[in-house]
């Protein structure tokens, strides 16, 4: 596990995610951890499961940078996130799970995604990638018409990691 939480907080640092190592109460979404204007936060003797961090990674990844530093302020809209937000995340933290070369059951653990996380995984695996088209127009990645067209590789090979 401590390899694993390596690989992803290294990752994070490197696309300019900010980790904060924080107390945070037992009421957060995800064990452990938080989101707010300035990252990550989070508390490694509550965290259970380091994948759920690349989860929430792709939260602040798919977010707009005008949106990112509203996170945790009276300014950010009630609804967020949104369905699309959180399909967004999920194929983003698949993508970043394939380049960390991390099994896809530490990000999608049985714990969670609502006992979706076996469907999810064989999915992915068959190239199903719900939500392609949404990362496309956030400009993250190319799925493989737009990836011929523009001479590079198709998800998951991610164009930028980050949302403008």
């Amino acid at each position: 596990m401590e390899a694993t939480l390596e690989k992803i907080t290294s990752f994070l640092s490197e696309i300019g995610i900010p980790l904060l190592e924080k107390e945070l109460t037992n009421d957060t979404f995800l064990p452990g951890l938080a989101l707010s204007n300035n990252g990550i936060e989070i508390d490694y003797n509550k965290l259970l499961y380091p994948g759920d961090i690349l989860h929430e990674a792709g939260h602040l990844a798919v977010t707009t940078a005008e949106d990112r530093e509203k996170i945790g302020t009276p300014n950010m809209p009630q609804e967020w996130p949104t369905q699309g937000d959180e399909i967004g995340a999920m194929l983003w933290s698949y993508a970043a799970a394939i380049h960390l070369e991390i099994p896809l059951d530490v990000v999608f653990h049985s714990n969670g995604y609502k006992g979706s996380s076996e469907w999810l995984i064989q999915s992915y695996k068959e190239n199903n990638f719900i939500g392609l088209p949404l990362l496309e127009w956030f400009g993250l990645t190319y799925g493989p018409e737009k990836a011929i067209e523009n001479n590079t590789k198709p998800f998951p090979h991610m164009k930028q990691w980050m949302r403008d």
